[in-house]
């Protein structure tokens, strides 16, 4: 996937998704006027954002996040600090631990708390150096791309049709829709609002999965062999992560709860590794091994369809693009 068509892609989505979005609202606004859509509209918009601004606290503790101190972890802040030079950051973000079972990483941040970039323990026992550098490179790209405002804008976008679709559905369920009067047409068009607050989310994720390939590509641009050491890091937080969620299923919620923070999709770790066939279940007899088994496995229509409702992109599309920036066949 070529810079440009992946700008394009991605610009191109967001647009859609503002330009939809503000077509319907202007069509609803029609249909049932505007006061109680905008008194609806500010209300979602409002708790979006002090969702955003409080977000980073929720995450902390339910991910038991905490800083690294100066004296702690001396090499890994060294590459850090590195790489935030090298991406040209205009305020160092802070280097955090988080103590969850599955070896990941994740970028988040807000006004209050100021840009912050974690690491689990269980990465940095998972991973080599240089895979945990190629990782690190990525959640700088999220940050230096500001993906995080623009996911909480488009996410709050398909938010206001979902508020107002329940709004409207139960304002004419009350008010009586199968009797006569309005009470028929609020109902009417607050199914319409669900099923645009649906097509937009569908927008909203694969602007996600734009966002990551985005990521990647930074990372590649200021790792030096960014594409192999990436793909050999992707591809172990895919395996190790399956095969932990098999002997955690009580932290699935935990874990699910903000997946779309993270490198990887911890919810879609088992499948993958379950596709990966009798491979995923032996250990893998070197890191490019890994690598290989999972480029060897050929899309289905199946896999194909379950992108579109996820997050992240397919762990074999994902490393095929590595593939391509780093100059060899997929």
């Amino acid at each position: 996937m070529g810079l440009v068509k992946l700008r394009l892609s991605m610009y191109g989505t967001l647009a859609l998704i503002i330009g939809a979005s503000t077509f319907f609202f202007s069509v609803i606004m029609l249909a049932v006027g505007a006061f109680n859509i905008f008194f609806i509209a500010a209300i979602v918009v409002v708790f979006n954002l002090l969702q955003w601004l409080y977000a980073p606290k929720l995450i902390e503790a339910l991910y038991k996040v905490k800083e690294v101190k100066p004296h702690e972890a001396p090499r890994l802040q060294q590459i850090f600090n590195s790489l935030v030079q090298r991406i040209g950051l205009k305020e160092k973000p802070k280097l955090m631990i988080a103590e969850i079972p599955v070896p990941n990483a994740f970028a988040y941040g807000s006004p209050l708390t100021g840009s912050r970039v974690a690491v689990t323990r269980e990465l940095l026992k998972t991973l080599e150096e240089e895979e945990v550098e190629a990782v690190l490179g990525h959640e700088l790209g999220h940050l230096k791309h500001r993906d995080v405002q623009i996911m909480m804008f488009a996410s709050v976008l398909p938010a206001i049709f979902y508020f107002l679709g329940y709004s409207l559905i139960l304002s004419g369920y009350f008010g009586g829709y199968r009797r006569e009067g309005g009470g028929g047409v609020s109902f009417l068009i607050g199914l319409g609002s669900l099923a645009v607050y649906w097509i937009l989310s569908l927008f909203v994720l694969a602007l996600s999965r734009y966002r990551e390939y985005y990521a990647d590509r930074a990372s590649v641009s200021i790792v030096d062999d960014g594409a192999r050491k990436l793909s050999e890091g992707l591809a172990k937080i895919v395996y190790h992560t399956g095969k932990a969620k098999r002997r955690l299923k009580s932290e699935g919620g935990a874990l699910n709860t903000f997946r779309t923070l993270f490198i990887s999709d911890p919810g879609r770790a088992e499948r993958d590794l379950t596709a990966l066939g009798a491979f995923g279940f032996h250990r893998y007899t070197s890191d490019q091994a890994l690598v290989r088994e999972i480029l060897s496995r050929k899309l289905t229509f199946a896999d194909r369809l379950a992108e579109i409702f996820s997050t992240h992109p397919n762990i074999v599309k994902r490393l095929k693009v590595l593939q391509e920036l780093a100059g060899k066949p997929a």
